[in-house]
């Protein structure tokens, strides 16, 4: 069991790391992002755009901190795996509503995978 906690915690961290890096392109160029998943950005859309990506680079970074406590932090994983599975219905919705494109399926199933990785690693026992 051992070792599937090791590789647990490097899947935990990898999200985490892809998790802050993507924000931060989000955060950071909006509009390139938005262009990406098929959406025009206006002003306002970017800005919003901007503000989520701003909250994932936190989650993610919340998620690093958590792998490298010493004390087990369950609140936080809960929390940070609710975020991620809101983010997969959210952009799934965009999907089907005509706001983004098929490609931002691909965000949406990550976030979902993303999301039960975190539920799994919340069970698993931290001794």
């Amino acid at each position: 069991m051992r070792w599937i906690n090791k590789y647990l915690n490097l899947l935990v961290l990898s999200i985490s790391v892809i998790t802050v890096v993507s924000g931060l392109s989000q955060a950071i160029a909006p509009e390139k992002v938005l262009s990406m998943i098929g959406v025009e950005g206006s002003p306002s859309a970017s800005y919003f755009f901007g503000v989520v990506g701003m909250f994932m680079t936190l989650f993610g970074g919340l998620m690093v901190h958590v792998i490298y406590s010493p004390q087990p932090q369950k609140a936080a994983v809960f929390w940070c795996a609710l975020q991620k599975l809101a983010a997969f219905v959210a952009v799934t919705l965009g999907v089907v509503k005509g706001i983004f494109s098929l490609l931002a399926l691909a965000v949406a199933f990550f976030d979902l995978f993303s999301g039960l990785v975190f539920l799994i690693y919340l069970k698993q026992d931290r001794k």
